[in-house]
């Protein structure tokens, strides 16, 4: 029986979950996601997991915040004039924004703090910081 190894197309069933037990994602109610490993398009810890599972199996994983997204940058916090934003947002906390780069592409932002001539907003991941647990399912290799 065939496993998983570096740079194959693999189709597979996740749900992700924080250590609360909340579940921020899963695919069980559509169809599974098809990537190629080793293009960097998953997260290390997810890509890990998968190697050496055979079709059908399953396990359940847990993945460091360093294998994931990453651990909070401070850095990527930002205070914004209330005069700059657009007279149409009423800042919360917790509201998701989004911003163009210079070169085109958005970045998701979230409102962390209200302040009155000031907004602040953080730019890391909204799972930066966050230890990850994966319930995987191979569907399919190739």
């Amino acid at each position: 029986m065939s496993k998983v190894k570096e740079n194959d197309t693999v189709q597979v069933h996740y749900t992700g979950k924080l250590n609360n037990g909340e579940i921020f994602d899963s695919s069980l109610e559509r169809e599974p996601i098809k990537v190629t490993l080793g293009q960097q398009s998953l997260i290390p810890g997810f890509e890990n997991g998968l190697i050496d599972m055979a079709v059908n199996e399953k396990k359940t994983i847990v993945i460091p915040s360093s294998e994931a997204y990453g651990e909070v940058n401070k850095e990527l916090f930002q205070s914004v004039p209330r005069a700059d934003l657009p007279e149409d947002i009423k800042p919360e906390i917790g509201m998701g924004l989004m911003a163009k780069n210079a070169d085109g592409t958005e970045r998701q932002l979230r409102v962390v703090d209200v302040k009155e001539d000031a907004i602040i907003i953080d730019a890391n991941h909204p799972l930066a910081g966050q230890e990850l647990t994966f319930e995987l399912e191979v569907v399919a290799i190739g």
